[in-house]
């Protein structure tokens, strides 16, 4: 007397086809790999790339910062390690991988 009745609705009809719907709830997680990939992955890939290339092309004689901000000299090149002098007489042994950038000549006295 007090509660009126609830009755239930017609269901709409479906404006997608039937595999249509599954695939549209995927489509935000694909766009939002597609930018990770452009904004994130790529980039770091093109840095490790020109890295490589970079201690690929070491010479004895160039002049080099290493991790850690040290600046010296190489002064012998081997497969895995590179002997940098830093000051006259003095070497440091490190990993060719710790090489982090290459400067113009003249730039270390």
């Amino acid at each position: 007397m007090f509660i009126s009745s609830a009755y239930a609705q017609a269901a709409a009809p479906a404006a997608t086809p039937a595999g249509a719907g599954g695939l549209m709830s995927f489509l935000p997680l694909v766009l939002m790999f597609v930018v990770l990939y452009f904004i994130m992955i790529r980039p770091q890939m093109k840095r490790q790339k020109e890295h490589k290339a970079m201690i690929d092309a070491l010479a004895k004689g160039d002049e080099v910062i290493i991790a850690g901000g040290v600046l010296g000299k190489i002064a012998k090149l081997g497969d895995a390690y590179v002997h940098v002098e830093v000051s006259q007489g003095v070497e440091l042994q490190v990993q060719r991988a710790s090489v982090l950038q290459v400067l113009p000549k003249g730039s270390v006295k």
